[in-house]
């Protein structure tokens, strides 16, 4: 069975519909099972029904008419419980009801398994049999592991418009994401497929049909040449039975039937990657189902060819900026920084990514830039979205596929709106970040880029609360060296001068890799990350340090941050290192005075050891994303948990009320940093509990400025009093809003979900 299982599964997720995905899935599981009926039913939530979409078995003439409620006969009973019903005589059941279009009154067992979604019920698959028998264990496991196969399938149509909505009924698409950076954007899709990825090809129109066939012969030939080069290479070097398989692979590329297959499907309306696509993937999907295992095998072949002539195609595919859409919505599966460079900046609207992470390089990139961006769409096919028009709301990581006009212009005056706060707060961002009665608030900054804005930003800040080093790592293809680094840290720390800047020592791990140092582990965030990788690296390390140390010379204004401490050894290990490149330097002639150094507080640990720790340092600083994290075990950068990752938890807030105050008897400078103290109502709640120094991007300084000068320290320490009485999220954030609310500032939050 789960050989059976492993074909229909890939026999669905090859489907190039979902009606075909549907067909497979009755007719497939039928046989398989050995049953008389096979019947797939999914919910259409604006009829608030239960829908037959396909069966086999039943009449076909009930299909699109049969409809039941949730709890109305054993299929709404099903999809009302969200669990497994398996009847020997259903007809018995008090929850039976007979439906005369169907004929089902000559079936005796029923077996109906909830499809689901990430909680959202979909649809309900149901099998039947004439004799009474009640299904056996076996049957109720295949059953619901085929419903969890068939869940992500309508997850995809979904998000491509190919099944309604479940809130809407007019095929527009919603898909949930995470969110990387805040703003909202209606534009137009450009999908960019991985290379080589026969999977990810998107579908296009073709301008000119004969140039997209002469490119496929052109690839074709390429090819060709390339395996007749690679065997005569190899022919002294390997068997005669090795060597044949270049001849095979030859023989395949001479046979005109593989290209004018692709021909024809090109002169069907496919451009040329998508042609080879659709016909590799058909001849594969064949031999992998037939009995000889001769013929199987060659499937990796005609995919391993079809793979090289879709790279030559690929390379003979670059996009012109006349191609590219004004308002272009990029969409990949991983979006690369060399990506954002082939779309011009003033055309460039917005970023969606099935991978990649809200701390990932392109999503402080997108923030730094201001574009709105939503990443870890993880069931989002790429095939059908290039060109689809698109609403981007990077303030709740949602995306709507082909919106309708009404919720075009509810989005459109969402804009208009914040254009108007945003030109509103200019006016006042020069004035200090200071409370009505009195309190002052330093506002900091993040960075990890060159700034061309450094002029007009320096008035409006206290400093860089977080330089990230790691960009620069991340954009060459080496360490760089001590020289390189330091040309870019003195540039920051002339660039904000006498302001402080404090520069987070090498940060790589979890889900910042560099390219030419890679951490492969099954669990990153608990693994080699931070101050544990260059601890083990103090090559690194020592070389970091020494290019943070001679630029500073003249400056005075470095401070020096390790993150990712667990425990004070580490800490003592890095200042021992500080102190060899100090003493180092002094050989050279350069006298530096010690920096301020501090350590993030990140890891739950470092809450218990604040004695210690202030002894050994000058300052701390909350990395309230990574402490959320591992206070909630919560991975941020997985869509399917990403809910419940929330600042505002109340465990959350309780630690840091009580962080806040031991930093305050220890007399230690403690600063915010992470998504908490971007957003307005956090950080009031910051304030309240005691901090006095919040670093953010800079795109979120003028809304939290907002809240700080329009709200008194009485007020926030009131509201904190309020929020820790409170015993879940969802009335921490209520109570926010409430608040807002009557304080006349809930344009300062983000904008609440649309409802048609």
């Amino acid at each position: 069975m789960l050989d059976v299982l492993r074909r229909i599964v890939q026999e669905v997720n090859e489907a190039r519909s979902l009606e075909a995905a549907l067909a497979t899935v009755v007719r497939r599981v039928r046989k398989a099972m050995h049953t008389d009926v096979c019947s797939i039913y999914l919910f259409d939530p604006m009829r608030e029904r239960l829908v037959l979409k396909d069966t086999i078995g039943l009449r076909t003439q009930s299909i699109g008419l049969v409809a039941l409620c949730l709890g109305e006969g054993l299929v709404g009973l099903v999809a009302e419980r969200e669990e497994t019903l398996n009847l020997e005589d259903a007809p018995a059941h008090s929850h039976f009801r007979y439906f005369k279009e169907t004929g089902e009154e000559r079936f005796s067992s029923f077996l109906g398994v909830p499809i689901i979604h990430q909680r959202r019920m979909l649809g309900v698959l149901v099998v039947q049999q004439q004799e009474k028998r009640r299904y056996d264990e076996g049957d109720e496991a295949f059953l619901i592991t085929m419903a969890a196969q068939l869940a992500g399938v309508l997850a995809h149509a979904i998000a491509t418009g190919a099944l309604n909505q479940p809130t809407r009924a007019d095929g527009m698409a919603m898909f949930k994401g995470i969110a990387a950076s805040p703003g909202i954007v209606i534009g137009e899709a450009l999908v960019i497929a991985p290379l080589a990825d026969l999977d990810s090809v998107p579908d296009l129109i073709p301008t000119n049909t004969e140039s997209e066939i002469r490119r496929l012969r052109e690839a074709i030939d390429r090819v060709r040449g390339e395996m007749r080069r690679t065997g005569e290479r190899l022919a002294n070097r390997i068997s005669v039975q090795e060597l044949a398989l270049f001849d095979a692979y030859e023989q395949m590329l001479a046979d005109a039937a593989l290209g004018q297959e692709v021909e024809k499907r090109i002169l069907e309306g496919q451009w040329a990657p998508g042609a080879l696509a659709d016909v590799v993937r058909r001849h594969v999907h064949y031999l992998e189902r037939v009995d000889d295992d001769y013929l199987r095998e060659r499937s990796a072949d005609i995919r391993d060819l079809g793979r090289r002539i879709l790279t030559h195609l690929q390379e003979e595919s670059p996009r012109t900026i006349n191609t590219i859409p004004p308002h272009c919505i990029l969409v990949a599966d991983e979006i690369s920084v060399t990506m954002l460079g082939e779309v011009p900046r003033e055309k460039l609207a917005g970023l969606v990514s099935i991978s990649g992470s809200s701390t990932s390089h392109v999503a402080i990139l997108a923030r730094a830039m201001g574009i709105p961006t939503v990443l870890g769409m993880v069931d989002l096919p790429l095939q059908r979205l290039n060109g689809a028009p698109m609403i981007l709301d990077g303030h709740r990581g949602r995306l709507f596929v082909r919106p309708d006009t009404e919720l075009i212009s509810h989005y459109q005056e969402q804009i208009a709106e914040e254009r108007a706060l945003a030109e509103t707060l200019e006016h006042e961002q020069h004035l200090p970040s200071e409370t009505p009665d009195g309190h002052a608030m330093a506002l900091m900054v993040n960075t990890g880029l060159t700034l061309d804005a450094v002029a007009q930003l320096k008035p409006r800040i206290a400093g860089v609360g977080l330089y990230r080093t790691e960009m620069p790592f991340m954009i060459t293809e080496r360490f760089p060296s001590e020289q390189e680094q330091e040309r870019l840290y003195r540039e920051q720390l002339k660039g904000f001068a006498p302001l402080p800047v404090t520069m987070r020592t090498l940060d790589i791990g979890g889900d910042k890799d560099l390219p030419y140092f890679p951490i492969q582990e099954a669990n990153p965030f608990l693994g080699w990350r931070g101050v544990r990788v260059t601890l083990d690296h103090p090559e690194v390390l020592i070389v970091q340090l020494r290019a943070m140390l001679r630029a500073s010379v003249g400056y005075d204004n470095l401070h020096i941050l390790l993150p990712m401490i667990t425990n004070v050894d580490e800490v003592d290990a890095a200042l021992r290192l500080l102190e060899r490149a100090q003493v180092e330097l002094g050989e050279e002639g350069l006298a530096i005075a010690t920096p301020r150094v501090g350590v993030m507080l990140e890891v739950p640990a470092t809450l218990y050891q604040l004695d210690a720790l202030a002894a050994r340092v000058d300052f701390f600083s909350v990395g309230s994303n990574d402490l959320t994290q591992y206070l909630l075990a919560v991975d941020r950068n997985n869509p399917r948990v990403a809910e419940l990752y929330d600042a505002c938890h109340p465990a959350v807030l309780a630690a840091l009320v009580r962080l806040a105050k031991e930093a305050e008897q220890l007399e230690m400078p403690t600063s915010v940093c992470g998504e908490l103290a971007s957003d307005p109502g956090g950080a009031l709640l910051l304030m309240g509990m005691g901090f006095k120094v919040l670093s953010m991007n800079a795109p979120s300084l003028p809304k939290v400025r907002a809240a700080i000068r329009r709200v008194s320290l009485a007020q926030a320490r009131t509201l904190v009093e309020e929020v820790l009485s409170l015993p879940t999220l969802m009335a921490v954030r209520g109570h926010l809003m409430m608040r807002f609310e009557e304080w006349g500032l809930a344009h300062l939050l983000p904008p609440k979900d649309y409802q048609k």
